[in-house]
């Protein structure tokens, strides 16, 4: 069991390496490749994201067809040819476009991670399992950024591709020797556009799936507005400079921490209702700081924005494995194929959401924070929509939440 959560944690730690170790890098990659507008530079980021939700939407539905370690393998080698085309990119497109094949690539040992999880667990022991994963996997954004500061002052942003590279090697390595195949041939599903589209139809039509699919979405699109804009607020806005990583790890600190209270306390209250009190804390704090922060004219001390961002992320790390576990909840039976739509869903959505408060970046705090109360807001009601009995639906009372 150690070696399945450390394994399924580095597989997921990819995503989480690739965009935390660039932060630091975004703006010598945009002088280096001519960007003239700051708020570009978040493209690096949003670009990532792109790939990422889009590749989920392949990776699922392959894995059911031909067993989840081939598909595995497919990803981590688009992730690694995207980390070369990134590494070599005399342009800003050939970036971007690096960065979309990541992005894609990773997507597939993600997804993967979901359904190999799934395929060994059920209910309460899988969000649980989950919540361990995420917080071995949170150790990353702790540490990623001020490796990334440090790779940057000694070799140029470029080495920070080349790590990106190891790492997809190393990785292989490990999942190859290490991990069993999870999916035995006469459960897999004969890859058939009619058959993938059945299985999209079941998920979309399922109300506790896709339910909690767009409360994933919605929330996570204000975090993913924080991660776009988390260099300019804390390092520029702020005036934090090399000291950016250490605060950006604090707030990494809270997360991880709330993914290991999690993994206790989803077993005594369940997943349903510790989404519920932390989606209201987060909208609660959020709709307060607003009112605070407006009235320091959108930049207050840097000590009350700390305290209000540990607060709400130590909610999302209590949304970070239970959301996604009480999608997938009914999807036994194609958990390859509901790994990859919740995903996607939610990823696009998030994307969609969170490069609107990332791009509407003016200097101040406020369209963070008011991304956050909104969007919290919206996954209150995505949540009891799910939770809503209903004849035409899977009732989410008869799911073990």
């Amino acid at each position: 069991m150690g070696e399945f959560i450390g394994l399924m944690a580095m597989l997921t730690a990819l995503v989480a390496l690739s965009i935390d170790m660039l932060l630091p890098a975004l703006p010598a990659i945009g002088a280096t490749l001519g960007v003239s507008r700051a708020n570009d530079n978040q493209l690096i980021v949003s670009l990532f994201f792109l790939g990422f939700g889009l590749g989920q939407l392949f990776y699922g539905p392959g894995s059911d067809a031909v067993g989840r370690k081939p598909a595995a393998y497919v990803g981590l080698a688009l992730y690694m040819t995207g980390c070369l085309l990134a590494f070599a990119s005399r342009s800003f497109v050939l970036m971007l476009v690096g960065r979309f094949l990541q992005g894609f690539g990773v997507a597939g040992p993600r997804t993967i991670t979901l359904a190999l999880v799934r395929d060994r667990f059920e209910g309460r022991e899988m969000a649980r399992v989950m919540s361990l994963v995420m917080a071995v996997f949170i150790l990353v954004p702790i540490v990623a950024p001020a490796l990334g500061q440090a790779i940057l002052g000694i070799s140029g942003w470029r080495a920070i591709f080349g790590v990106y590279l190891t790492m997809g090697l190393i990785a292989s390595i490990w999942f190859g020797m290490r991990q069993d195949e999870t999916l035995p041939p006469d459960r897999r599903i004969p890859f058939s556009p009619a058959r993938v589209w059945s299985a999209v139809c079941e998920v979309v039509t399922n109300r506790c799936s896709i339910g909690y699919t767009l409360a994933s979405g919605f929330i996570f699109g204000a975090f993913l507005g924080y991660l776009s804009s988390a260099q300019q607020i804390l390092q520029q806005e702020y005036g934090l400079g090399a000291r950016f990583p250490v605060y950006f790890a604090l707030l990494a600190i809270a997360i991880g921490g709330a993914s290991l209270v999690n993994a206790r306390l989803v077993v005594r209250y369940g997943m349903a209702a510790l989404s519920n009190w932390s989606l209201r804390g987060i909208c609660l704090v959020s709709i307060v700081f607003a009112v605070v922060a407006s009235a320091g004219s959108g930049q207050p001390p840097l000590s009350l924005l700390m305290t209000y961002l540990m607060v709400t992320f130590f909610g999302i790390g209590l949304l970070f494995g239970n959301l996604n576990a009480l999608a997938m909840q009914p999807l036994g039976h194609i958990a390859g194929t509901g790994a990859a739509v919740v995903g996607a869903t939610s990823m696009l959505i998030s994307l969609a959401l969170g490069t609107i408060i990332g791009q509407s970046y003016n200097g101040t705090v406020l369209p963070l924070v008011a991304g956050f109360a909104v969007l919290s807001g919206c996954s209150i009601i995505a949540t009891a929509w799910a939770e809503a009995p209903s004849t035409g639906f899977a009732n989410s009372a008869q799911i073990d939440v």
